[in-house]
C-alpha cells in the first residue's frame, strides 16, 4: 500500500517535480552569470555568428566576411589581455581601428570593420542585454568615394574573344559574356544551377544578396555560348552529379576563388590590365547600357541593387565622361598659351 501510494504520488506529481529541477537548475545558471557577470569573448563570437546566420538570415559571404573582421577584433582584444565583452571599452575599439590604419587599410576597409564591430556590439545589447556599448558613440571614418573602374567596349571585346578548344574555353566564354551580359556578381554567377535557365523566355534566375532573387534576361550571344557550353559541360562532369551551372576541373561548382584565377589568366594572355576585376565586368554592364540611353531604374533592377542611390554612381562615370571628351575635343575648352 505504501509503494502504491508513493507511485501515485509520484505521478500527480510528475510534471512539478521536473518544473522544480529545471528551476532550480535555471536559478543556478542565473547565478553563475551573474556571479561572473561576463561573457566570454569566443562564446560571444560564435553567439553572433549563430545569431546573423538563423536569425538575421545574412548570406553564407556575409557571413565568412564577419567571421573573417571579427576573428582579427578578437585576435586584437586578446593581445590587451581582454578576455570577456564586458572589459571592451571606446578606447580599446579606438585602438583597434588605429592599429589597421598602422597596418596600411584603407579608410572604406576600416569603416567596413568597424560596422561589423557596431553590429556585434548591438547585438550583445540587444539580444544578451549588456547595458554598455561601447561601439555606440565612434564616428565612422569618412571614405573617399571612388569611382568603379569600367571597361571600354574595345576591352570587353578583347576579354571576351577567346578560342574555344577546350570544355573549359567554353565554360570560360558562357561565363564571362554571361556576368557582362547579365551584369552579374561573382557570387550570383556561380550559384547558378542547370534548372536556374530558361531559354525558351531568355531568362535566367539569380541569387542575389540576402537570399533575394530576380529574373535577368539573357542576350542572344549570351544564350549561343551558355548552349555551346551545356554541349560540352558532361564532360566535366566526370560521372558525378551536380546542378551547379559552371563546373571546375574536379566536376563540382566552380568557387569565387577558382574564376578569379582563370581570369586573371585570360588577362595575362590578352594583355590586359591586371587589376581588372570580375566586378568591372558588372560595372562596365551598367556604365554602358547608360551610356546607350538606358533608364537609371531599369538599370537598378538589372543589377539588384535595393536602393537607387547606389545605381546613381554611374550617373558620376558618364558625366565625367562627358566633361573630360568636352575638354578634349571642343576647340574653346582650352585656353590657348
Amino acid at each position: 500500500m505504501k509503494y502504491y501510494a508513493k507511485k501515485r504520488l509520484t505521478q500527480k506529481n510528475y510534471y512539478n517535480y521536473y518544473l522544480v529541477k529545471f528551476t532550480k537548475f535555471l536559478n543556478s545558471y542565473i547565478i553563475n552569470i551573474v556571479k561572473d557577470d561576463v561573457m566570454k569573448l569566443i562564446t560571444a563570437y560564435e553567439n553572433f555568428l549563430n545569431y546573423c546566420e538563423f536569425e538575421k538570415g545574412l548570406s553564407n559571404n556575409s557571413i565568412k566576411s564577419y567571421g573573417y573582421e571579427m576573428k582579427d577584433y578578437i585576435s586584437f582584444l586578446e593581445k590587451e589581455k581582454i578576455d570577456n565583452t564586458k572589459q571592451i571599452s571606446k578606447d580599446i575599439i579606438t585602438k583597434y581601428l588605429k592599429y589597421c590604419y598602422e597596418r596600411n587599410e584603407d579608410s572604406k576597409t576600416v569603416a567596413h570593420k568597424l560596422t561589423t564591430i557596431k553590429n556585434f556590439h548591438n547585438y550583445l545589447e540587444k539580444e544578451e542585454h549588456e547595458t554598455n556599448n561601447p561601439s555606440e558613440f565612434i564616428d565612422r571614418p569618412k571614405t573617399t568615394k571612388t569611382l568603379p573602374h569600367s571597361l571600354t567596349i574595345e576591352e570587353v571585346d578583347k576579354l571576351l574573344d577567346i578560342e574555344l578548344n577546350t570544355p573549359f574555353d567554353y565554360r570560360n566564354k558562357a561565363m564571362l559574356e554571361l556576368m557582362y551580359g547579365s551584369g552579374l556578381r561573382v557570387s550570383e554567377l556561380i550559384s547558378i544551377t542547370v534548372y536556374d535557365i530558361d531559354f525558351n523566355n531568355d531568362i535566367i534566375r539569380i541569387k542575389g544578396k540576402g537570399s533575394k532573387e530576380r529574373i535577368v534576361p539573357i542576350n542572344d550571344v549570351c544564350k549561343y555560348y551558355l548552349k555551346e557550353y551545356l554541349n560540352k559541360r558532361h564532360l566535366l562532369l566526370k560521372k558525378k552529379q551536380s546542378d551547379a551551372l559552371f563546373l571546375n576541373s574536379r566536376g563540382t561548382g566552380i568557387s569565387r576563388q577558382g574564376f578569379f584565377k582563370n581570369l586573371k589568366e585570360i588577362l595575362k594572355e590578352k594583355g590586359l590590365d591586371p587589376d581588372i576585376s570580375p566586378h568591372s565586368l558588372r560595372h562596365s554592364f551598367a556604365t554602358h547600357l547608360l551610356n546607350g540611353g538606358a533608364d537609371l531604374r531599369s538599370i537598378q533592377m538589372l543589377l539588384g541593387h535595393s536602393d537607387i542611390a547606389t545605381t546613381r554612381i554611374y550617373t558620376h562615370i558618364t558625366n565625367e565622361k562627358v566633361r573630360n571628351d568636352y575638354l578634349n575635343n571642343h576647340p574653346r575648352a582650352k585656353k590657348e598659351n
